[in-house]
Formats: C-alpha cells, sequence, structure tokens
C-alpha cells in the first residue's frame, strides 16, 4: 500500500532529509586516508544526537540479514556494492568509498547516499561516480506526476547501461516515509510506461548502484551484509530521497 504524503509531511520530511545530508557531508569530510570506518559511524553518530534524531539503519535486521545492523552509517569500500559495516579498516589513498545513511526526525525518515575517493584518484573511478550521479539525476528528472515506476527505472538503466557499467540484479530504491521501506519498490532498470503511475505526495528513495566489471552478480561477504561484485570490480552508490509534487520532483535530502 502506497501512502500519499500530505505537503505537512513532506515538509517535516525534508526536516529529517537535511539531518541526512548534514551527517553525510561530514562523514565525507572526515574521510582521509588512516582514518577507521568507525571514526566515519562515529562522525554520522554525533550529527544524529546534536539534531535529536535517531537512526533508522541502527538495529535494522531485514529477513535476509543473520544480525541487525550495529551501525548508524552504511560504508562501502571499493568492490563492495552496499550496505558495508563500519570496522576498523582504516582508509587508504585511491580507496572508492560509498556512504549511505538514514535519520528518523518526529516520525519521518529520510535516506541518502554518495560516493567519493579519498586521496588521489583513478580516472576509472571518477567516471564511475559521475555515472551514479547522472543515473541519479536522470531518475529524479522522471520522477513527475503522471509518468510511471518503469520511467524512473528505465531513465537510471538507460545512464548505467549506456555507459557499460552493471546493475546489481534485485536491488533498487524504495518508498519512504514513517518507515525507511515502504511500498512501492524502484528498481534500477526497467521499461517506460509500465508500473504504478506517479502521483503528487508520492515519496521515494531513489538510489543506482553501478558495477563498474559491466556485470550483474554480486555476493554476500561473511558478515552477512554486505554486498561485494562477484569480479572484485568497484561499485559506486548515489541516492536521495524524493517527493513527487504537481510542481516537479522535490529533494528532501539535498545537500
Amino acid at each position: 500500500m502506497v501512502e500519499l504524503k500530505t505537503d505537512t509531511s513532506i515538509d517535516a520530511m525534508y526536516e529529517a532529509g537535511q539531518v541526512v545530508a548534514r551527517a553525510l557531508t561530514a562523514a565525507r569530510q572526515a574521510a582521509a586516508v588512516g582514518v577507521s570506518l568507525l571514526e566515519l559511524d562515529e562522525v554520522a553518530h554525533a550529527v544524529l544526537r546534536e539534531a535529536g534524531a535517531t537512526s533508522p539503519f541502527l538495529g535494522y535486521r531485514p529477513s535476509f540479514a543473520p544480525t541487525p545492523f550495529p551501525a548508524v552509517l552504511c560504508v562501502s569500500v571499493n568492490d563492495a556494492i552496499v550496505h558495508g559495516i563500519p570496522g576498523r579498516y582504516r582508509l587508504r589513498d585511491g580507496d572508492l568509498v560509498s556512504i549511505d545513511f538514514g535519520a528518523e526526525l518526529g516520525g519521518w525518515v529520510g535516506d541518502s547516499a554518495l560516493s567519493f575517493v579519498v586521496g588521489t584518484p583513478r580516472a576509472a573511478d571518477l567516471r564511475l561516480i559521475e555515472t551514479a550521479e547522472r543515473a541519479l539525476a536522470a531518475g529524479i528528472e522522471a520522477a513527475v506526476v503522471g509518468n510511471r515506476i518503469g520511467d524512473i527505472a528505465h531513465a537510471i538503466g538507460t545512464v548505467c547501461r549506456g555507459a557499460g557499467y552493471g546493475i546489481p540484479d534485485g536491488f533498487g530504491g524504495h518508498g519512504i516515509g514513517r518507515r525507511m521501506h515502504e511500498d512501492p519498490g524502484v528498481p534500477n532498470e526497467g521499461r517506460p510506461g509500465r508500473g504504478m503511475r506517479l502521483r503528487h505526495g508520492m515519496v521515494l528513495a531513489i538510489e543506482p548502484m553501478v558495477v563498474a566489471g559491466g556485470t550483474d552478480d554480486f555476493h554476500a561477504a561473511p558478515d552477512g551484509w554486505t554486498l561485494k561484485t562477484n569480479d572484485g570490480s568497484r561499485a559506486a552508490h548515489a541516492e536521495h530521497t524524493v517527493a513527487i509534487t504537481d510542481s516537479g520532483p522535490r529533494i528532501l535530502t539535498a545537500r
């Protein structure tokens, strides 16, 4: 069931989204050679505490997970696509890092992600990140009243496939509101003109993921959470929480 949010509720979701934006910005600024992933998680946690917000990630346990998620920030490095658990690993020069974060404030949730390179970047990594961001922009551009979910999926998939990248099979965006994951699902590839019609008040987390090696296959790491590319190639992830409105898409987690 899809809940249509009121304009007042969308404004409240914007406040949650801005906590997310601040936490991602702070974590990105703190990421440097020698910094541990646990330290990045603490930076994000401090933003939550300052805002009086809570984490929808911490303690989250979907059906596939062997244990509850133990952190407020997902940190996925190099061949990790999403859901990386922050640990003692210290960032190295040239690491490609994807960070994903959510916040709950006043009963509403925001969710966003970004990718970047620590230290000296490889041209191939910059191209991968740019493609993820471009795919996100294309998906948001298609998120207008009267379009369908398939139009968003097609826009994302066209950018990713056109660049020669893989798209992790079965993973994509989702509805969001009172809970982090709500209906409808938002695939990262699909046929235009298909699926649920977009209406004013729908709020979606749109999140392309791209794999440099061009394949869609992945596996779960021993921790049961981190998804890694099968071929060892690098991955990038970009995400925003977006409200569908009569005046166009509104990015609630804009940084």
